[in-house]
């Protein structure tokens, strides 16, 4: 099937499924070019096949926005999935994605997944519940999210701050060079 061809409902799943945080009607009549009862029309036909088949997935809509969640009937699976996150050791994509936080944060979700070329929800989840990383709203953007290392992380890496990672400013520089030299403004940063 063309990817034109996709249903609504396709198109609203995969558009929530990458954001990975509660997304506005308005958002997503923006993505899809279309109004907004025509995206809420579509929110409902979603969250109505996900129940009827049975999915792993639920749709949540509450107060103008939607976020595709994990069904509420595989809660202690989760839980468990959870419980062994925590107790694991850190991940090598776990590792890639804190360091790009404690060098570049805080930043938003999109310049962390724009350096690992990979979808982070997950991670980012997973660094949150472990207290390496803390998440707070962007000022500049609104529903989107700002992620930065956590006093705890700091110290117990034996700093007082983020700037005394070993050669924060040599890559912070080169960092903003790079967007200077593509066009980007880094403003996720």
């Amino acid at each position: 099937m063309e990817r034109s061809k996709k249903s609504l409902e396709a198109k609203i799943e995969a558009i929530l499924f990458v954001h990975g945080e509660p997304v506005t009607f308005k958002r997503l009549a923006v993505l899809l070019k279309m109004d907004e009862d025509r995206v809420k029309a579509g929110l409902e036909s979603l969250k109505h096949k996900l129940a009827d088949e049975s999915r792993g997935l639920d749709l949540i809509i509450h107060d103008s926005r939607a976020e595709l969640t994990t069904s509420p009937d595989l809660s202690s699976l989760i839980s468990q999935m959870i419980r062994e996150e925590m107790d694991s050791k850190l991940t090598p994509a776990s590792l890639e994605t804190l360091a790009i936080i404690a060098y570049l944060g805080p930043c938003g979700r999109a310049l962390i997944e724009h350096v690992r070329g990979v979808n982070s929800s997950f991670i980012l989840r997973s660094l949150t519940v472990k207290g390496l990383i803390e998440r707070r709203a962007d000022p500049k953007r609104p529903n989107t999210y700002l992620y930065q290392p956590t006093f705890e992380f700091l110290s117990h890496m034996g700093l007082g701050s983020q700037e005394q990672m070993p050669d924060f400013q040599q890559y912070r520089t080169l960092v903003q060079s790079y967007f200077a030299e593509n066009d980007r403004a880094g403003d996720d940063q």
